[in-house]
């Protein structure tokens, strides 16, 4: 568990520095663009010729009740990062519900795969190192697309893989199934985003950017800055 940890110990030691960082280099929203587009070039060949393929062969082999139940148990194996972080958030009551939840669908759930809980009353209000560090008062940092991981901040993609690393997967003394995990995370995602592609027009780059950036600050404050339309699922926030 230690080893998983040191990710967030280390970010810790260099919270000060990060934030300063962030305040200095933020001057517009993409001071990166020339450099984020070429890898969101990669990323979309990637997609285009592995990614989706992949996607749509997961989506064709499983009943829709199964492809539920995948996301659902996707979605309880993160309650445990909604926990971890709404304590660091200082925010004890949400971190309780975030652990009935996780309790009460692992146990009645059939290990995450049915969502017991909502009917129960039991909310899902996710959380995010991201979200974290935004209440820390970390500065947003610019815009910066990853190769393979896709479009974020720097303060979300600090988050990001602060949760990868911290998850209940990356606890696995056997390291294949944490990859399996991520690999079918990966596949579940993208086959959540196909709903959304027939939004896409112009520029898709702006686009991506755009809608990224406003879903963002909508899970973090509940706000939109403009007249971008947000469609939400439920209450369920998903991260692209």
């Amino acid at each position: 568990m230690m080893t998983a940890l040191r990710p967030l110990l280390f970010l810790l030691m260099l919270l000060p520095g990060l934030s300063a960082w962030c305040q200095e280099v933020d001057n517009t929203t993409d001071p990166w663009e020339s450099m984020n587009r070429r890898i969101f070039a990669f990323n979309d060949t990637l997609d285009k010729y592995a990614l989706l393929p992949a996607a749509r062969g997961y989506q064709f082999i499983m009943p829709d009740p199964a492809e539920e139940g995948v996301g659902n148990f996707i979605s309880n194996i993160y309650e445990f990062n909604s926990m971890f972080n709404f304590l660091l958030q200082g925010r004890p009551g949400d971190a309780l519900q975030s652990a009935g939840r996780f309790l009460v669908n692992t146990t009645m759930g059939l290990a995450g795969l049915l969502d017991v809980a909502t009917p129960m009353g039991i909310a899902h209000e996710p959380a995010d190192f991201g979200q974290t560090l935004y209440t820390w008062g970390v500065d947003r940092g610019p815009y910066v697309v990853l190769p393979i991981f896709g479009p974020r901040t720097v303060r979300s993609a600090t988050g990001y893989f602060v949760d990868t690393y911290t998850s209940l997967p990356s606890f696995a003394v056997e390291r294949q199934w944490a990859y399996l995990f991520w690999v079918v995370e990966a596949l579940d995602l993208r086959v959540d985003l196909m709903q959304a592609e027939n939004l896409l027009s112009g520029d898709r780059y702006i686009f991506v950017r755009n809608a990224y950036l406003q879903r963002r600050e909508y899970f973090l404050t509940g706000e939109i800055q403009d007249s971008f339309s947000i469609e939400e699922e439920g209450d369920e926030y998903i991260e692209f």
